[in-house]
């Protein structure tokens, strides 16, 4: 039964943030803290509004430092061929976005060995082209990431939401439970005090020699 309103819960949760036409892919923004000297993946995420349509894309990276006005130019996916185009980044960019084709809509890439230089806005553009029937079609699509690097990990405030949400669920599925085993077992209960009281009377009417039926209850 937990099981079951779990995966309903889901289900609705999953038709409430993914667009019509998009349920192949839902468009979730990247988290913004970074703890220095770990990891952390910059999510970028852009959906195509029609999946049937053939596309290829080449997904951009730039970053802005925290106090500078300019972007530099990071890192670069082509099909196939991940590129890190900036010294301060070498050996610790990692690309985490679709693979295995050239039709990219997940454009994540990881950061290995987090600084405080890291610290600053992150620009994420998607180059795509969509093959239609009688002509191509450029977009540009752009999303921004505004990166904070702490010392340690503050917990997000949806992160606690859900552990909080997900304890209340347990608790109320079995409260739920035992109220049920208690009607079941009440249930149960008047029944055979019912059934005793039946026998019973249907005896007594033997003994004083009663042609009243018993109603069905067999003395044993």
């Amino acid at each position: 039964m937990a099981l079951g309103i779990i995966s309903f819960l889901a289900l609705c949760i999953f038709y409430i943030q993914v667009p019509q036409g998009q349920t192949g892919c839902a468009e979730v923004d990247s988290m913004t803290e970074a703890v220095a000297g770990k990891g952390f993946l910059l999510g970028c995420i852009s959906c195509k509004r029609r999946e049937e349509v053939p596309g290829s894309a080449i997904v951009d990276w730039h970053f802005k430092a925290a106090g500078t006005e300019e972007f530099i130019h990071i890192f670069q996916y082509e099909y196939n061929n991940p590129t890190i185009l900036h010294e301060n980044f070498e050996g610790r960019l990692e690309w985490q976005g679709t693979m295995g084709t050239k039709d990219v809509q997940t454009g994540a890439i990881f950061i290995h060995n987090v600084t405080y230089n890291d610290t600053g806005t992150y620009l994420c553009t998607f180059h795509r082209t969509l093959y239609l029937p009688l002509y191509e079609e450029h977009l540009v699509i752009n999303k921004e990431v505004e990166l904070t690097v702490v010392e340690e990990a503050n917990p997000e405030l949806t992160a606690v939401i859900s552990e909080i949400m997900m304890y209340v669920l347990i608790v109320v599925l079995q409260l739920w439970m035992i109220g049920v085993l208690i009607y079941c077992y009440r249930k149960i209960y008047a029944e055979n005090e019912a059934r005793e009281a039946r026998k019973a009377a249907c005896s007594q009417n033997k003994l004083v020699g009663s042609k009243d039926p018993c109603d069905g209850i067999y003395l044993e």
